[in-house]
């Protein structure tokens, strides 16, 4: 059994430019990858030879980084960092796929700020890491005393067009979708935005394999009434866009 979880009429079309730039603009460089020697942070060799020292936002398993693989990372140097780069994207089946779990929020961000979104666009007011209880969701929208709660997520592996979520096992994130499920029946209004970063996704679809919990959890909050939706959003070098609607789908 598969059960669509997307509302596939919004869409936002390509020319709408719905863009946020990699690292924050920093200067991009050309690299290869060579090992990760922890989660937070990526060895890496220039275009010119210098092996750098690069951080990791994508706290992934990310099996598929593999010595020699072509990354983007992003000159950023700043006060109490212990490196001056960043890795942005790494070059998979002829597509940059991101490695920034930060970045599809400030794309959302500047979509629901633009109006590009129209299933949010009748909140003029936006709050970001908003608290309800013991919890923090990534945005509160609100139109006087109508609230609708909204948490992304961040799809940044996309193999054979299927873009999937997790990439490790979250109970942070079940929690949160249980949480807004409790929301929705209470009345107010809940959405999950699945940000696919890679211009190959056609579909996104939960990782039973990594997180059956997450899967189950995420099928039960859409019949509590959780809103579902997700967008391909390519990755270039100019920056993410926020590109067409994509089906959520989950296997039972």
């Amino acid at each position: 059994m598969i059960a669509e979880l997307a509302n596939l009429d919004h869409e936002t079309s390509s020319d709408s430019e719905v863009r946020v730039p990699l690292v924050g603009g920093a200067p991009l460089h050309d690299a290869r990858f060579l090992a990760r020697p922890n989660r937070f942070v990526v060895e890496a060799e220039l275009a010119n030879g210098e092996r750098i020292s690069a951080h990791c936002a994508d706290r992934g398993r990310l099996l598929w980084l593999v010595p020699g693989l072509s990354l983007l990372v992003g000159h950023k140097p700043a006060a109490g960092r212990k490196t001056s780069y960043q890795v942005a994207a790494a070059w998979i089946d002829g597509a940059w796929s991101s490695l920034d779990t930060h970045l599809p929020n400030r794309l959302i961000e500047h979509a629901l700020r633009l109006g590009a979104l129209p299933q949010f666009a009748a909140y003029p007011t936006i709050k970001r890491e908003a608290r309800h209880g013991s919890s923090r969701f990534d945005f509160l929208l609100t139109d006087g005393d109508q609230q609708c709660y909204v948490e992304v997520k961040s799809v940044g592996h996309v193999e054979d067009g299927v873009g999937r979520f997790p990439d490790a096992p979250t109970e942070r994130g079940s929690r949160h979708l249980r949480e807004l499920a409790a929301l929705a029946a209470a009345g107010i209004r809940t959405a999950v935005v699945f940000v696919a970063q890679n211009a190959n996704a056609t579909v996104v679809m939960p990782d039973r394999a990594i997180d059956p919990d997450f899967a189950d959890t995420l099928g039960a909050v859409k019949q509590a009434g959780v809103e579902i939706y997700a967008y391909r959003c390519p990755v270039e070098r100019n920056g993410i866009t926020l590109m067409q609607a994509l089906p959520c789908v989950i296997e039972a």
